[in-house]
């Protein structure tokens, strides 16, 4: 679903990502996790084509992300850490704005913004400006538009900080019932305890070099990553 071959991505003489590779499979939540500045939110912000990178290739459902972005970009959802919404928009004028731009039909848009709004308890507050809405309404509103398409693949980059645990209890249902249906889930996080509970694979980034990846129990089990770890650990995120 996701392939992502020796990935390297530079800023001045800093390599953000470097020689990253990894491929996720149809029906697979994958975690990418690393401390702060490791070079996870580089990553997935050249795999949705809104970076362009220095060398590699990424493909999404066996198409270029360089070579014919719009067409991965219609199988694709991306949900950033810091969502950056039309804030004069209520929210279901933005709803409706992204449905647009996914071509998706009255009837089918009614039924997902009706089903996923009543999810995250977000119903009463669609009229509503977003300019008047709180950071975890404004994650919640983004996790609904980035379902709106029914994408393949969706790309979350720490999707839970914001989020109460009801909705984070919510969102963590959604993408196992996404990926049963055989979708593919890539998301960030710097906490290892996420990881452990979600995550059928893990990649472990630090400093924009891939160290490790398999299983959560193959990865604990290396004895190479016990720094990383420590950076990994005590870090506050709702309960998943």
């Amino acid at each position: 679903m996701l392939k992502i071959e020796h990935l390297t991505k530079t800023y001045g003489d800093k390599k953000a990502v470097d020689d990253l590779s990894i491929h996720i499979q149809p029906g697979e939540i994958y975690g990418f996790i690393g401390p702060n500045g490791a070079g996870k939110t580089t990553t997935i912000k050249c795999c949705c084509g809104i970076l362009r990178f220095d060398a590699g290739e990424i493909d999404v459902d066996g198409r270029s992300v360089r070579d014919d972005p719009v067409a991965c970009k219609k199988v694709t959802a991306y949900m950033p850490d810091e969502p950056d919404l039309y804030e004069f928009l209520s929210g279901i004028k933005y709803l409706n704005f992204i449905a647009d731009i996914f071509g998706v039909s009255k009837k089918d848009r009614e039924e997902r913004i009706a089903k996923y709004a009543d999810t995250f308890e977000l119903t009463a507050d669609l009229a509503q400006p977003i300019s008047a809405y709180s950071h975890g309404m404004r994650q919640k509103l983004s996790v609904i538009a980035g379902l709106i398409h029914e994408p393949k693949l969706i790309i979350m980059d720490e999707p839970f900080v914001g989020l109460d645990p009801i909705a984070t209890h919510r969102l963590r249902e959604i993408m196992r019932e996404h990926c049963s249906g055989g979708g593919a889930i890539f998301f960030s996080t710097h906490v290892l305890e996420v990881a452990e509970k979600l995550c059928d694979h893990v990649a472990i980034l630090s400093q924009g070099r891939l160290v490790a990846s398999g299983t959560m129990d193959e990865v604990k089990g290396d004895s190479s990553l016990e720094q990383v770890f420590l950076e990994l650990e005590d870090k506050g995120e709702p309960n998943v």
